[in-house]
């Protein structure tokens, strides 16, 4: 008889919900890997054992994506924040600018990095307006020449997503996918790079994904420390220094799960279904539930919500908690509540959500 496993309501923002399965096979290859008799953890990144995870992970992502051969993956840590230090220091050169998109406190943190670093300039910014929504692409300022365009894909304090990238013409366009990657389908071609921290959609935090286009990685500078040079750990396919092996390890067991539940295109689905429930809640609450985002920019990640009073949003809280719901509290810059609906949390997952948001508003409303 199977053990029946207690799974929270994970609505964690980050590190977030893991796939089930990705855990118990893990667990089930944690001691022993492959007949090694060492764990991943204890292989050299060196061996041809670790090698072969670290390549098919690569090989994966870019199947899942369909992204061409030439584009290189690589696996490098300090989360999206040393990214946001990384990018300038390889690709913003003297004499040139580089835009950067505001779209909430992440897409702040990247600019303010930049500008210690060289020249850049807010190309658009929805911050006066509370980031509710991501800019049109008429209000776009990009200046012609710059050495990229930076976005921030899905924000995730404040619940806004772009559901199309802007066109940059021969401007580069940088992203910063941390929290919605792998989310939904999206045309790799277009992009000169994208990051992304794993915690939210590629598995366990510790590595960051780093997608860079070979002509602008002729661009970069070598005038920077080695460990910062992408050149460096493209030369190296990532193995320059002992990379976080179990984390990639993790991350190749997710993109697997992805693999086996139809791809993006089917994943993107479900994410539609799930985040549905929850605004459709929020929506048809009159008022006793407002959302943050406009519902044009409305995120699939990360669904953003009040309640009338900050005593009620305790009250909800609280009641949430007790009923096994993990995670819902607003990012501590903004408040109010905050369900991340990452790819590995199942549709139960939100479908329960629904269910006790309808079933308190009936109670306090």
């Amino acid at each position: 008889m199977t053990k029946q496993v207690y799974r929270a309501y994970n609505f964690n923002a980050g590190p977030s919900a893991l796939p089930l399965s990705v855990l118990q096979k893990a667990q089930e290859e944690l001691v022993d890997f492959k007949g090694s008799g060492m764990s991943v953890m204890e292989l050299s990144h060196r061996s041809a054992l670790y090698e072969d995870v670290h390549n098919q992970a690569i090989a994966l992502l870019k199947e899942l994506y369909g992204m061409p051969e030439e584009y290189e993956v690589l696996f490098l840590q300090g989360g999206a924040s040393l990214q946001f230090a990384m990018v300038p220091l390889n690709f913003l050169a003297e004499g040139q600018s580089a835009g950067y998109v505001m779209t909430g406190s992440w897409s702040e943190k990247a600019y303010e990095e930049a500008n210690k670093l060289g020249q850049v300039y807010q190309a658009a910014s929805t911050k006066e307006e509370s980031y509710r929504r991501i800019p049109a692409p008429s209000e776009l300022q990009i200046q012609p020449g710059s050495a990229y365009l930076h976005v921030t894909s899905n924000n995730t304090i404040f619940g806004t997503q772009w559901s199309d990238f802007p066109e940059t013409g021969d401007v580069p366009l940088v992203a910063d996918m941390s929290s919605d990657i792998l989310s939904k389908p999206v045309d790799v071609k277009k992009f000169a790079m994208i990051y992304a921290g794993a915690q939210k959609n590629l598995g366990p935090s510790g590595v960051t994904v780093v997608i860079v286009r070979p002509d602008f990685l002729e661009r970069a500078t070598q005038n920077v420390p080695t460990m910062l040079r992408y050149d460096i750990h493209v030369k190296n396919n990532s193995l320059y220094n002992t990379p976080p092996t179990f984390s990639i390890y993790m991350l190749g067991l997710v993109l697997q799960w992805a693999k086996e539940q139809g791809g993006i295109t089917a994943i993107a689905r479900r994410n539609q279904e799930k985040a549905g429930l929850i605004y459709d809640a929020i929506d048809q609450s009159g008022g006793f539930y407002k959302g943050h985002a406009e519902k044009d920019s409305r995120s699939l990640m990360n669904i953003t919500f009040r309640l009338q009073s900050e005593e009620l949003e305790k009250k909800f809280l609280a009641e949430a908690k007790s009923a096994g719901f993990v995670g819902l509290n607003g990012h501590r810059s903004v408040g109010g509540c905050r369900a991340s609906a990452y790819n590995a949390v199942p549709v139960e997952a939100c479908q329960a959500l629904r269910d006790f948001m309808l079933e308190f508003q009936k109670n306090n409303g």
